[in-house]
């Protein structure tokens, strides 16, 4: 058994708490919100599975990461992560979106313990602490320096997640960086699921310039890539094609979304290299007049 705490009680940290628990895990919830944090003591988490499923698990929620665990799992929102704070030597995983995390957390509690990756899971918050998961998917991660990766491998394995250890943990954040960049600021300002967007010929056109200008960033960067990114994106929305994306999750229930982890950070890494992306600008400008209506 292993002690995991779980930091941010989102859809995708909920997912994740309960898959745990019920693996034989003990498991707790972080959360920075007081008054979040009591009320789903009170309640619990459900978790609606695809197969019709549905489990209560009553976890431990607390505003910080309690001493003696065995891993972290950081899922908490990009624009949290430089508040969050860590007991020593624990090994800290960030599947989160968007750019900029590995860096914090590195800065945080130091390289050497900090594994990160991606997952393509899919969950839906319906209300606080239940969360509809939508679908399975794959989940990737590796060691950013020399963290060992084998004992987390097996804790989410046991979990029931489909695990992958990979070499570049940075390629595959900047690979859904990319994807994401295209599909969830335009689903978010058209109000649309992500298999919409492919059956509109011009809105098709800009995610495919989306991904393209972050493609061109990542290559500054030293990243490349070995199929199409912009193939990848189309492929993902017909997959998900039914699917909300989290940032129009986000839009619709009136929270900031992670538009700044994602394209701003594709803003930012650009304009230090002097390269142009005027399409993720306007996007960007656009999600933000969103989120301040």
């Amino acid at each position: 058994m292993a002690k995991i705490t779980v930091v941010g009680p989102g859809a995708m940290g909920c997912l994740f708490a309960v898959r745990l628990i019920r693996a034989g895990n003990k498991v707790h919830l972080v959360d920075y919100r007081a008054d979040r944090a009591e009320r789903l003591n009170k309640s619990g988490i459900v978790l609606e599975e695809p197969d019709g499923n549905v489990f209560r698990e009553h976890i431990p929620v607390s505003l910080s990461v309690p001493n003696g665990q065995d891993l972290v799992i950081v899922l908490v929102k990009s624009q949290h992560t430089g508040s969050l704070r860590f007991p020593p030597e624990v090994p800290v995983l960030t599947l989160q979106n968007g750019l900029g995390n590995v860096e914090t957390l590195c800065n945080l509690v130091g390289s050497a313990r900090v594994l990160a990756g991606v997952t393509t899971e899919a969950a839906h918050l319906l209300e606080e602490g239940r969360v509809r998961h939508a679908a399975s998917g794959l989940t990737q991660f590796g060691a950013w320096t020399s963290c060992a990766t084998t004992p987390v491998y097996r804790i989410l394995q046991e979990g029931g997640f489909n695990v992958e250890v990979t070499e570049s943990p940075g390629q595959l954040i900047w690979e859904k960086a990319a994807i994401n960049a295209a599909i969830n600021p335009l689903t978010a300002l058209l109000d649309v699921p992500n298999g919409k967007l492919l059956d509109i010929p011009e809105i098709r056109q800009l995610m495919r310039d989306l991904v393209v200008e972050a493609t061109k960033v990542a290559a500054t960067e030293g990243y490349r890539f070995p199929h199409s990114l912009v193939e990848r994106a189309e492929q993902v929305c017909r997959d998900t094609r039914n699917n909300v994306s989290s940032m129009l999750q986000d839009v619709r229930a009136g929270r900031p979304t992670e538009i700044r982890a994602i394209s701003g950070e594709i803003l930012r890494r650009a304009q230090l290299a002097a390269l142009p992306t005027p399409r993720t600008r306007v996007v960007y400008q656009l999600v933000r007049g969103l989120e301040s209506r």
